[in-house]
């Protein structure tokens, strides 16, 4: 069996592999709590956001290098994991190790530049922690891993809040949290039907469909129903007391409903992809997002 991919990399373009620059999509969301209180268009704020964004780029490519080093012998044995940078030995191991040594370290400096950057040098230290533990440990844990990976989509978005000290609303958490393990739970849902259990990932023998069927409602009733609420609140904590024009808020409700319902047919049917490949390669997906988006700028400054 060979390790190698069809066309050999250059060091350089084998190291971009490893940082998998493509999971940078994610940390798209710490925008949304800028976005959501009406604080994206200020400098500052868009300057620390921006600051968050590539310190979260840095840590997470950290990460990645460190799990595909955890996962080698692994990765060597599976059908497409076998082409990664590292598993392939396009990377070499001592040249790895030292790039998220480096990416760590910029990861960290990154946040000096902020005026009060401590709340988010607290935010990647903990994400750094549960993604460690996960690597080592905590990805073998059903039900634990669920939440741990959805963890890391929760504190994207609040390290969004914390790096420019935004408010963030109930209803916000509420949504993020359950939107993240819904997204979570969709792609286990997939990977149990694509491979069964049998898989490379050893807690998928953990479950059952009816159980991830069960998990993927119930996340996906949480959010459909805590978005619902946030926008059409008009208290302090709802979307609707922020903006000029509240129907277009409250039309965004419509967009996110048929995303939710797309990725669960994408789920129970198997089909289903990672979060990333969904928002870049999914026209449906895009389309949805987009017009999503388009109804809270209206909402915004309409």
């Amino acid at each position: 069996m060979t390790t190698k991919p069809a066309h050999p990399r250059g060091r350089l373009r084998a190291l971009v592999s490893a940082m998998r620059p493509a999971q940078w999509v994610k940390n798209g969301l710490i925008g949304v709590a800028p976005a959501a209180a009406k604080r994206l268009t200020h400098a500052d704020v868009l300057r620390h956001t921006a600051a968050a964004f590539l310190a979260f780029c840095a840590l997470a490519s950290c990460i990645y290098i460190l799990n595909d080093l955890r996962d080698i012998d692994a990765d060597r044995q599976h059908p497409t994991k076998k082409f990664r940078a590292i598993a392939s030995g396009q990377l070499p191991v001592p040249l790895a190790v030292a790039s998220a040594a480096v990416l760590f370290c910029v990861a960290f400096a990154i946040p000096s530049a902020l005026w009060h950057p401590q709340g988010l040098f607290l935010i990647l230290g903990l994400y750094f922690v549960i993604s460690v533990s996960y690597t080592l440990w905590l990805k073998h844990v059903a039900i634990i891993e669920l939440g741990v990976v959805a963890s890391g989509f929760f504190l994207r978005a609040y390290a969004g809040a914390i790096a420019s000290h935004i408010f963030v609303s109930t209803w916000f958490l509420v949504v993020i949290s359950f939107g993240a393990l819904f997204l979570v739970v969709g792609k286990r849902s997939s990977e149990l039907k694509k491979v069964g259990a049998g898989s490379t990932r050893r807690v998928l023998a953990e479950y059952t469909p009816e159980f991830l069927h069960s998990a993927l409602t119930m996340s996906a009733t949480v959010v459909v129903t805590g978005y619902c609420l946030w926008a059409f609140d008009t208290s302090a904590m709802g979307l609707s007391s922020k903006y000029n024009d509240l129907v277009p808020v409250r039309l965004t409700v419509v967009p996110l409903v048929l995303a939710v319902l797309f990725i669960m047919r994408s789920a129970e049917a198997g089909d289903g992809s990672a979060p990333e490949e969904l928002l870049l390669r999914n026209r449906t997906v895009q389309t949805l997002i987009g017009i999503w988006a388009v109804l809270l700028l209206i909402g915004v400054y309409g």
